[in-house]
């Protein structure tokens, strides 16, 4: 089983994170070759194989890490997220994505605004001239949902927006704080720090680090990623017999791979995938140079 670190409510996160930080490497980056892969246990990890990323100072990586960081504030900062009426256009892409998700995420699988204990921290995030109102709202109402909405209209009442941490960009803030991306800063700057490979094993929960088919981001659920002793097993019983038929039958260069047999099959397809697309681009980056040379 996966570690209790996480739990399908809370995998709807790393949905999130995947679909804001892809968005943001190829509309505001213009990098084409990305591939997502589950990191075995809690996480995703984006591999960027675009040849002049891998070209990329440690200090032009920064700064896009930087670029793609909201979250600011160590445990003892409250609030981490500060926006006002100038809002970047990646915040605002961000936001409409965490939409489609914020309300069964973080009002009906998480309740973030259940009892007091939770709405006090949400309380924390907003200006102190509207807690007693919202106190006062969130008691008449009985779930995540309603209050939700109570604050929305609370934030945006035209006594309210005339103070400038107010109007719709505190509500962009909750969501943000609560759904928006933690990088790994160290990993994504530099060139020399320790990578998990495709296909490597998890330590802790024996689960294969695989591929990410990102047309099928939604679906993917990391409960059903084998793990390194379920492989074991369905190569145990591949059939001896079959394999026998298929080496009479086949020239051994076309043999499928007992790997192709196991429940590893489709995460490979989407590896073999990336790499095709991959080589293709590099063939054409050498024959545009080729053809270039040749008109001079």
């Amino acid at each position: 089983m996966l570690s209790a670190d996480i739990c399908s409510k809370c995998w709807t996160l790393m949905t999130m994170a995947m679909r804001i930080i892809d968005r943001a490497l190829k509309e505001d980056f213009g990098f084409k070759h990305r591939l997502w892969v589950y990191s075995g246990r809690r996480g995703v990890h984006c591999w960027v194989c675009d040849e002049s990323v891998r070209k990329l100072s440690s200090a032009v990586r920064s700064g896009i890490v930087e670029y793609l960081s909201l979250i600011k504030g160590g445990h003892d900062v409250k609030k981490k997220v500060h926006l006002n009426e100038k809002v970047h256009p990646f915040v605002r892409k961000s936001i409409n994505i965490i939409k489609k998700y914020f309300e069964e995420y973080a009002l009906v699988d998480q309740d973030i605004l259940e009892n007091q204990e939770n709405w006090d921290k949400i309380l924390a995030l907003v200006p102190e001239t509207v807690h007693d109102e919202l106190q006062k709202g969130f008691q008449r109402f009985h779930s995540s949902p309603q209050r939700w909405e109570y604050l929305r209209k609370v934030a945006s009442a035209p006594q309210n927006t005339k103070n400038d941490k107010c109007g719709p960009w505190l509500e962009w803030e909750i969501m943000l704080q609560y759904c928006f991306p933690r990088l790994d800063i160290n990993v994504s700057k530099g060139v020399n720090h320790l990578l998990k490979s495709p296909f490597s094993v998890h330590p802790k929960t024996g689960r294969i680090s695989v591929p990410i088919d990102f047309q099928k981001v939604d679906q993917f659920d990391p409960f059903v990623v084998p793990t390194i002793s379920a492989i074991c097993r369905e190569l145990d019983v591949v059939s001896t017999t079959e394999k026998e038929k298929e080496e009479n039958e086949t020239d051994s260069r076309h043999r499928v791979r007992d790997y192709k047999r196991t429940s590893l099959a489709p995460y490979v397809k989407v590896f073999e995938q990336f790499l095709e697309n991959l080589d293709k681009s590099r063939k054409g980056a050498l024959l545009k140079k080729s053809d270039l040379q040749k008109d001079f």
